[in-house]
């Protein structure tokens, strides 16, 4: 809902802040008051066309603001993310946009800068004008399909088909990938081949480098110690020390007995030596056992190293030539394995994409030709329900026609049709784009209808209509105001008029006028209260001399409308 518009410098305005209610509002004026101004700041404000002429005499540059409130779950938040916008704080929205002298624009989005283009999409799913030289949303052909859809409650059916379409196009790129997989086959198998019988051959396993490297690194160590203990075990291999130690004990034993002084002493140290030398022998002959049983414990596998080098080589040569790791290579053989085994069985998984994909395509022709039907009936209802909405517009001569082209060789995820809304404006015309209607009155008109029919499923918050009523008057003008109160219970509308009998169905009344002042021309906007609102409606009956039979006329129509 449009709840304020802000305007600075725009033609004749210098400085206008409105507050903008929900339900219907109608503008007022004299021919030349500045209607038109407010709706061209308006589009300034949405993106819209504007060059410098906007620019009032004597400022630098033109702005004008629009606060839109907005609920959860709006088109616009996804289009605010989508356009990587600031979120609407507090549910508020603000699009400001300013022109100046040298007619460069300027646009924002919440204060945050952004493109004229994003202004104009977020306008687009705000705020809809009609009008003599205005006219989006319903004149749009691409909108038609979905305002369509939105009438025939179409929304799970029009899920189905995205979902089926999907499905189709994932399935249509699985096949596409057999088939390339197939063509590669030929190199893609031979290569895949020598990688595998490489592979298996060399027989790599997880966590093998590890267990490897720790072994080598034991047997490094225990080649150290073996060749300690061979140094060892050599010194004493001659035999040279057994031999001293026993002619020592034969010398000792040609002593004999010592007689005379000190001859027990030398007699003690004498056998003392002679002991001492047999425990040598003895502790010689343990060391040499122990030193035999040490080398017996180190006799291994004397190959054992060499051939721990030799694979530890091979592991990392093959995995720097696949670029990984040594850990990753039993990864590198399981996948070559299915690479391997995917080419070796193309044609049946060709044949599987095939059969995914037919299937895939008779879900989407089944969803999209349910969803064709919904439409088409769905069209034959709207254009009843239009139609009986025309002549009390003075549309009467008028056909409308919602045009549903069917075309299952062009499929989209939004089904197979192609809506299109039509008119033929006179008896014996061909129907024609809605944009193609003569006048700009028939063409609000007319999309007053189709807002009517289509407004029980909500929509555009905000609409504007320009004129609505040109060429019209009377009980048509009555009808158009009735039409345009129905409206106003689901969308917020703002309506230019010059038909008393349109304004007075309105909820407010806003009274636009041109005044001089100090010799400067400028528009104004005043709400108008139940006394001063009659008196408009009088002018608006009479011309510039306002009768006592057109007040007279005002209260009526006022208090008719209040009923």
């Amino acid at each position: 809902m449009l709840i304020g518009l802000s305007i600075r410098d725009v033609v004749l305005i210098e400085t206008l802040d409105l507050e903008i209610e929900p339900g219907f509002t109608a503008l007022t004026g004299e021919t030349g008051a500045g209607k038109s101004i407010l709706l061209d700041a308006l589009g300034l404000a949405l993106g819209e066309r504007a060059d410098r002429s906007l620019v009032r005499h004597g400022a630098e540059r033109a702005q004008a603001s629009a606060i839109f409130e907005i609920g959860t779950g709006h088109p616009a938040i996804a289009l605010l993310e989508e356009l990587d916008l600031p979120e609407a704080e507090d549910g508020r929205l603000v699009l400001r946009r300013s022109i100046s002298l040298d007619g460069k624009s300027r646009a924002y989005v919440n204060d945050a800068p952004a493109s004229v283009s994003a202004l104009r999409r977020l306008g687009a799913c705000l705020l809809e004008i009609h009008g003599q030289h205005a006219s989006v949303g319903l004149m749009d052909p691409s909108t038609h399909r979905d305002l369509l859809d939105v009438f025939a409650k179409a929304g799970p059916l029009k899920a189905q088909v995205g979902e089926a379409w999907r499905t189709l196009e994932t399935a249509r790129s699985d096949l596409e990938e057999a088939e390339m997989r197939a063509r590669r086959a030929s190199t893609d198998r031979d290569y895949l081949a020598h990688v595998l019988a490489e592979l298996k051959k060399l027989g790599p396993k997880a966590g093998e480098e590890a267990a490897l490297d720790a072994e080598r690194r034991a047997l490094m160590g225990s080649e150290k110690a073996a060749t300690a203990l061979k140094d060892a075990t050599d010194a004493l291999a001659d035999g040279k020390a057994e031999q001293r130690m026993a002619a020592a004990a034969r010398a000792l034993s040609r002593v004999g007995k010592p007689e005379g002084e000190g001859a027990d002493a030398l007699s003690k140290a004498v056998d003392q030596a002679a002991a001492s030398l047999e425990r040598a022998l003895s502790e010689l002959a343990d060391a040499q056992g122990w030193m035999a049983r040490a080398g017996d414990a180190l006799d291994g596998d004397p190959g054992r190293l060499d051939q721990l080098e030799e694979r530890l080589f091979a592991l990392r040569a093959a995995a720097r030539k696949h670029g990984v790791t040594v850990e990753a290579l039993p990864d590198v053989l399981a996948r070559a394995e299915r690479n391997l085994a995917n080419i070796d069985h193309a044609d049946e998984a060709i044949q599987a994409a095939k059969a995914a994909l037919a299937k895939a395509q008779v879900a989407y022709d089944q969803a999209a030709t349910t969803l064709s039907k919904r439409r088409h009936a769905a069209a034959e209802a709207l254009d009843k329900a239009v139609e009986l909405e025309l002549p009390p517009l003075k549309l009467e001569k008028a056909r409308f026609r919602s045009r549903v082209d069917s075309d299952a060789a062009r499929p989209t995820k939004d089904g197979i049709d192609r809506v299109t809304f039509e008119i033929a404006a006179n008896p014996g015309a061909g129907f024609g784009a809605l944009s193609e209607i003569a006048s700009g009155g028939e063409l609000s008109r007319l999309s007053l209808a189709l807002k009517l029919v289509l407004s029980t499923d909500g929509g555009t918050l905000a609409l504007v209509f320009d004129e609505v009523d040109q060429g019209i008057g009377g009980a048509t003008a009555d009808a158009v105001g009735r039409r345009l109160a129905r409206l106003s219970q689901t969308a917020q509308i703002l309506c230019v008029t010059h038909s008393p009998q349109v304004a007075a169905r309105a909820r407010r009344h806003w009274r636009i006028e041109k005044r001089v002042e100090n010799g400067v021309t400028r528009t104004g906007v005043s709400t108008l209260p139940d006394a001063a609102r009659e008196e408009e409606l009088a002018r608006m009956l009479s011309g510039a001399e306002i009768t006592a039979e057109a007040r007279a006329a005002a209260r009526a129509l006022v208090a008719a409308n209040q009923d």
